[in-house]
């Protein structure tokens, strides 16, 4: 299940995947931001990114299969999950997972979602989850922002950098998918430049 809150909690800090950080925190909540840099333009980024399905981590899905996530980029759509009967009764429904709602989205530049994602679905919070990309040097690049905000039973000190870590698990993935790895990955993760050739005598 998406985020068992304990052991989702030393799990994600345990990751320290790159590429993010919390970039202010209070007892109010907290806001994280995450960036990328990857080699495809911004049209096909966005085709990328609108299709979680492919790229999104199974760990961190209610139903364990990302095949069952969809996303509807328009104005009210959902990032949304199906829980797949499996021992259901005859007749009975197949479940699902509002994750997310659309409130804004301009194909190649922005895609703005509000919900509270894992665990802080159970509290009185309020997410917004903001993406943009913008072309830069052969490629885009990505900024992930996620914004919370209101009531939780979490201490944020503990909350707020496993988010972190999940959500730039999550950019890492998509990064991977069109080519490249998170820009604050280091100089290390980086292909060196081959070293000239020595002259021979």
């Amino acid at each position: 299940m998406y985020f068992k809150v304990a052991a989702g909690i030393a799990l994600a800090l345990a990751a320290q995947p790159a590429a993010a950080e919390v970039v202010a925190s209070s007892e109010a909540g907290f806001v994280t931001r995450a960036t990328a840099e990857v080699p495809a333009d911004p049209g096909a980024t966005w085709q990328k990114l609108i299709a979680p399905q492919t790229w999104w981590n199974r760990a961190h899905t209610f139903s364990g299969d990302s095949a069952n996530l969809y996303l509807d980029a328009q104005g009210g759509g959902c990032f949304c999950e199906k829980l797949p009967l499996k021992d259901g009764a005859p007749g009975a429904r197949a479940g699902s997972v509002a994750h997310m709602r659309v409130v804004y989205a301009e194909p190649g530049k922005a895609l703005r979602m509000v919900g509270s994602l894992g665990p802080l679905q159970s509290e009185a919070l309020t997410g917004t989850l903001t993406i943009t990309l913008k072309p830069g040097g052969t490629g885009t690049r990505i900024v992930m922002e996620y914004i919370v905000g209101g009531y939780m039973r979490y201490k944020t000190a503990e909350i707020a950098p496993a988010v972190d870590n999940v959500l730039a698990e999550q950019l890492a993935s998509l990064a991977a998918a069109l080519g490249s790895v998170p820009d604050a990955a280091g100089p290390e993760a980086k292909p060196k430049p081959k070293p000239k050739a020595k002259p021979k005598p």
